[in-house]
């Protein structure tokens, strides 16, 4: 079973633990719901299926059962609280606490690495930039971004971006070592969310720049569900291609954004007179 600072998810982590228990003994879901104080014996499993939550203290009960301690049972704490959370500054707070966890007891988590670079657009901005401007200081490169941020910004970057490998560096000149990421787990989910928005914002700014080094569009039309997951289906192809161009330019010259947005600017027509039927 991994460690438990590879999980984010404390209900796959619970059942990882159970299925461990399950090939090693006669573990069963009734005897890990009884080891956690629970009357029903059900109750683990129910968790599991995500159709219960832990109480507070049914957190430190699981956590007991599960023979967690120290910093561990503190992760797990954390992990119980961001798998909960109801709003997203509280998912995002509890997912910090996880990594600071980590960080403390120096274990190293990749999506916590993922989660750092989508925090913030400065990480996608420095990463494109610094190997088309080699041997550049980070003011010389910062005075390029639109808008223009800080040499230390870009210092913080460059930094964050080699201590975890997603740009190398050659003497002076700096190397990406992946030519896209992605990252699939709900923490990084919710640092991109927060990504679109501060490139939304820019988008908005961008308005200002000459329109010969931009293209802005938009069409506003009445869709069906069908039709919405077709058009879906085109934007997903559209952008597939878009990033097989840009992984074969050879002659890089300047770094851009593209946001490709299909959202809705009322409520579903059918599904409001069903309920007021």
């Amino acid at each position: 079973m991994k460690p438990i600072v590879e999980y984010t998810d404390f209900r796959m982590f619970m059942r990882d633990y159970y299925e461990e228990r399950k090939r090693c003994s006669a573990f069963s879901w009734r005897e890990f719901s009884k080891n956690a104080g629970f009357s029903s014996p059900s109750y683990m499993k129910v968790v599991c299926d995500g159709k219960s939550k832990l109480s507070r203290i049914g957190v430190e009960r699981t956590g007991a059962a599960m023979g967690l301690a120290g910093f561990e049972m503190d992760y797990f704490r954390a992990m119980v609280k961001f798998g909960q959370a109801e709003t997203e500054e509280s998912k995002k707070a509890a997912y910090e606490e996880m990594l600071s966890i980590a960080k403390t007891y120096k274990v190293r988590t990749i999506e916590g690495e993922f989660f750092k670079y989508y925090d913030t657009w400065h990480n996608s901005v420095v990463r494109e930039l610094a190997p088309i401007m080699p041997g550049a200081t980070p003011g010389e490169m910062a005075k390029m971004c639109y808008p223009q941020i800080s040499a230390a910004e870009v210092r913080d970057s460059l930094d964050f971006l080699t201590k975890s490998g997603l740009l190398k560096k050659d003497e002076d000149n700096f190397v990406q070592s992946e030519t896209s990421i992605r990252g699939t787990t709900d923490a990084t989910r919710l640092a991109m969310r927060n990504m679109h928005r501060q490139m939304s914002r820019l988008a908005t700014s961008a308005l200002e720049l000459p329109k010969e080094i931009r293209n802005f569009s938009g069409v506003t039309m009445g869709l069906s569900r069908e039709s919405f997951h077709k058009i879906e289906c085109v934007l997903n192809e559209c952008r597939r291609q878009i990033i097989a161009i840009a992984a074969e330019e050879k002659n890089i010259e300047q770094v851009y954004r593209l946001n490709l947005q299909l959202f809705p600017l009322t409520k579903n027509v059918k599904e409001n007179e069903n309920e007021e039927v």
